[in-house]
């Protein structure tokens, strides 16, 4: 019971700050997104390479340069994030690393995989609208606590026993038909609120496409894990685990939500 008070107590907390600094308005939206790359980018570099002291000031261009494509959206810092990872590939010249390609491949992961996902979570909120990021947010909860209900009631049947075991087919399609259930009563009761139209075809698309991307976005991250022998990414959260255990199904979910956004605008248009 303890330990569901703590998650529970946690996870609301976590949620609250979210739907807060979401509906804060710009500014607080990108302060959140400035965090969540900054505590993501220290807790996945420490993970995958240590904080040992002789590699700090590369392990921090690492982190520096992965906050700066976050921020990129909304403070134009794209060239300056081009240029620390710039320094950061000449400078593995000079380090004494047994293996540099695989210093380099850690640290391109820890830019492109939160850095890049997270500026395109950004300009979905600041470019097109607030209210999507946070129905991002909310879909993926919402899957989340379906697939939990149906695959603990239902589960038989392992959607990737290989990576996360616990894992089922009806899991996943309990999260999908929630999503759906929920995309109809939002486009149809309170689509002005959500300033993202009335059209039901974009609402089980997103529905369905923050369900397929959230799914592998857990999976990834489970396999980072694993191949790391770790349980979670971190302590920050207690009841669940590290910033990165939160966030993963996001860091998969941003870029997709953002390129269906562009071929919905884009057929619309036609």
């Amino acid at each position: 019971m303890k330990k569901f008070l703590t998650r529970a107590s946690s996870g609301a907390i976590y949620a609250g700050v979210i739907i807060g600094c979401i509906l804060g308005g710009e500014f607080s939206f990108f302060i959140l997104v400035l965090l969540l790359a900054i505590l993501a980018s220290i807790e996945f570099t420490k993970i995958t390479q240590g904080l040992r002291s002789e590699r700090k000031w590369m392990i921090s261009l690492d982190i520096a340069t992965s906050v700066a494509l976050a921020a990129s959206t909304y403070a134009n810092l794209l060239y300056l994030s081009m240029a620390l990872f710039l320094i950061r590939f000449i400078a593995e010249l000079y380090s004494r690393e047994d293996n540099p390609l695989r210093s380099l491949a850690y640290s391109l992961l820890t830019i492109v995989y939160i850095g890049g996902s997270l500026s395109l979570l950004l300009y979905c909120g600041l470019e097109i609208s607030l209210r999507l990021a946070l129905a991002m947010f909310a879909f993926i909860w919402i899957n989340d606590t379906g697939a939990y209900i149906i695959g603990c009631r239902f589960g038989k049947h392992r959607l990737f026993e290989r990576i996360s075991p616990k894992k089922s087919w009806e899991g996943f399609f309990g999260g999908l038909g929630f999503n759906i259930i929920i995309a109809c009563v939002f486009c149809l009761f309170c689509s002005e609120w959500w300033e993202l139209g009335n059209n039901i075809i974009f609402w089980i698309g997103l529905a369905i496409i923050v369900t397929l991307f959230s799914t592998w976005g857990d999976l990834v991250e489970s396999l980072m894990k694993r191949t790391l022998n770790l349980k979670d990414s971190g302590n920050m959260i207690p009841g669940h685990g590290g910033i990165l255990d939160r966030i993963d199904s996001l860091l998969a979910v941003a870029p997709a939500v953002a390129i269906y956004m562009a071929i919905w605008q884009t057929i619309i248009s036609l």
